[in-house]
């Protein structure tokens, strides 16, 4: 497709407005450590975190516009753009690098160190904006029409509606506090437990729960219906199929890896036994094989986005409008070979010289698959973790067949994983922000440059919340179980030592080849099979929520966007809330008191003041009431100012 030279963005190039300033710099620094945090802590619970460009710009819109009494959309806009990028750069880390804490423990080594994980997410994050660069000619300007970039797209929708910023901006910190005073009450006081669960004795080997906190609903509204409803059903198969019958036809087998026979297993730890020992390898499986199902699915489109890329290439040279400013390709060139070089020469980063053409190559090509395919499909449903998957089979047989086996070949391949997940995740995050400054009339070198403002200061930033995390819970544990990176682990090990049940494994990639020849989309099945039923069925309860805002009958499709609107706006900041509590409950739990700690104690006050909360059934109740509340505000919110007018 040919450029629409017809388009006109919302600001003239000729016109100049406040964009990079000290306040938008700072503003936006302070967003990308608050949602790269709470990303981080959201990630490592459930497995997946969620865009903040359109939370960051309306916050932006409520402190600038509001407090600041500024009006500029362009500086609103670099606020959500460097804002963005701690929830990218967080989801690439989150995703691999607690993998090394585990082996860690394991091996009875010292963890990565704070330089190591901060120069890892560095590193990635800037190798995918500039990677990136590059493709915007072609993917954003000349593509205008072709792809729409959803999320990109819809924070232009946001950023122009400026003269609704403070009450939008409300919702976000409506949902916030309620969020955080939610967790604090529920895992801080521990007056009720977040998770609530149920065996069921007369269907043995199976159990249904649910984690009834406030990130899991909202998540599930964001993603919507379909999306939670692929992700429960993949933990029906898991805990009322396969689990079912692995007791029923187990009995008194002893089937690795565990050493115990199933029976025994399941009498002692129940179905979480079960889940545990098998279903996780069954759903690794088929969370890898639907990774490489959804690259070969993308095979042409991979193939077309390079064909045009480097026919464009050094063609048309760049006016000297404002709105048509990338980097200098001379600064992109060096950055790109100066940051290689970092990863091989500093000791620090366990990759050698073959590691770091791994990443270059693999970066370059999946920072441009992962920038077409948001283009597409958006951020949401950009299989980051099936592009890591498939690096660490083929980087890992690269370096075991070159003799680089064993601890040091492990740790290297999740630090080249590491590097290119964050390259995927940062590279689809530019493309949504450079698709919305295109819109809005910004200067994309500024936006650039923004970008890697705001991944240098969550770089800095997220090992601190990977060490706080570990010291607090640890990784692999109930409050943190980290899946994408035991995932990692798993498949990494798997291939080095030749160590996984590759029997489950297989039955796993089977699972999703039937699921993907049924046409369900097989990321979100396999990773539904992969997590706890417990953390689908929540977020099933926003996705219904979402459901029942887009079919109820008696408003119009105005009022039904602008609830859809709020309920998105408050849904981030249940997210942002429970992942700042939970941060800021990690920080109470290594804090010591005599002998406990400042969370100890806070979670003894309120059960030993009144005993009937420590009763299981009372707490479960209370749990599920306390949900449900929560769930009605979240439907209350979606038709907040709303149900006045069509009344």
């Amino acid at each position: 497709m040919s450029e629409n030279n017809e388009f006109k963005p919302f600001v003239p190039a000729s016109r100049t407005m406040p964009e990079f300033t000290v306040v938008s710099i700072l503003l936006g620094i302070l967003l990308a450590v608050v949602f790269g945090g709470a990303n981080a802590y959201l990630g490592l619970r459930v497995g997946m975190t969620v865009s903040a460009s359109i939370p960051a710009a309306v916050i932006s819109m409520g402190i600038i516009r509001e407090i600041l009494k500024k009006d500029s959309i362009l500086e609103n806009n670099m606020v959500q753009t460097i804002g963005s990028a701690g929830e990218s750069v967080a989801a690439g880390t989150i995703f691999t690098l607690p993998a090394l804490f585990l082996w860690a423990k394991e091996w009875g080594i010292s963890s990565p160190s704070l330089i190591e994980i901060a120069l890892i997410a560095f590193i990635g994050g800037a190798l995918g904006i500039l990677f990136m660069v590059p493709l915007r000619k072609a993917l954003i300007v000349q593509e205008h029409g072709t792809l729409p970039y959803p999320e990109g797209k819809a924070c232009a929708e946001v950023l122009m509606a400026g003269e609704e910023g403070g009450d939008k901006a409300s919702i976000v910190f409506a949902g916030l506090g309620i969020s955080a005073a939610y967790k604090f009450i529920a895992d801080g006081l521990k007056t009720f437990p977040s998770e609530v669960h149920y065996e069921i004795p007369v269907y043995k080997g199976s159990g249904i729960g649910m984690d009834v906190l406030p990130a899991l609903l909202g998540v599930g509204y964001i993603c919507g219906p379909k999306i939670s409803s692929y992700l429960l059903c993949g933990g029906i198969l898991g805990w009322f199929v396969l689990m079912p019958l692995i007791v029923l036809f187990g009995a008194d087998i002893v089937l690795f890896p565990a050493d115990i026979p199933i029976g025994e297993l399941y009498a002692q730890k129940g179905s979480f036994g079960i889940w545990t020992n098998y279903i996780k390898y069954i759903g690794a499986g088929a969370v890898a094989c639907g990774g490489v199902l959804s690259l070969i699915k993308s095979l042409p489109l991979i193939v077309r986005t390079f064909k045009e890329t480097f026919g464009r290439f050094g063609k048309g040279e760049m006016t000297g409008e404002r709105t048509n400013q990338d980097l200098d390709i001379r600064f992109i060139l060096a950055g790109i070979v100066l940051l290689t070089l970092t990863i091989w020469i500093i000791p620090v980063i366990p990759i050698n010289l073959l590691g770091a053409v791994l990443i270059v190559l693999f970066g370059f090509f999946f920072a441009t698959v992962s920038s077409r395919m948001v283009g597409l499909v958006g951020s949401s449903n950009n299989p980051v973790s099936g592009m890591t998957i498939a690096t660490l089979l083929v980087v890992s047989v690269v370096l075991k067949a070159t003799g680089m086996g064993g601890q040091q070949g492990m740790m290297a391949a999740i630090a080249i994983g590491g590097v290119i997940c964050i390259i995927a995740a940062i590279a689809g995050d530019t493309s949504q922000d450079l698709k919305t400054g295109y819109i809005l009339g910004a200067t994309p070198k500024k936006q650039q440059i923004g970008e890697l403002i705001g991944v240098l200061a969550s770089a800095i930033a997220i090992g601190g919340v990977l060490y706080l995390l570990d010291l607090a819970w640890g990784y692999g544990s109930t409050e943190l179980p980290a899946p994408q990176a035991t995932l990692m682990k798993m498949i990494v090990e798997g291939v080095m030592g030749g160590n996984l049940p590759w029997v489950l494994v297989g039955i796993g990639a089977f699972i999703a080849i039937v699921v993907e020849i049924l046409g369900i989309p097989v990321l979100p099945f396999a990773i539904g099979l992969y997590l706890p039923i417990h953390l689908s069925t929540p977020m099933m309860v926003g996705g219904l929520i979402k459901l029942f805002v887009e079919k109820r009958r008696n408003i119009g499709e105005a009022e039904k966007k602008e609830a859809h609107a709020n309920g998105i706006l408050y849904s981030s900041g249940l997210i942002a809330g429970e992942g700042l509590v939970g941060i800021l409950l990690a920080v109470f739990a290594i804090i010591p008191v005599g002998d406990k700690n400042i969370g100890e104690i806070l979670g003894d006050f309120l059960p030993n003041l009144i005993p009937a909360l420590a009763d299981v059934r009372i707490g479960n109740i209370i749990g599920l009431a306390a949900f449900a509340l929560l769930t009605f505000s979240l439907w209350s919110f979606c038709f907040r100012k709303i149900k006045k007018r069509v009344a």
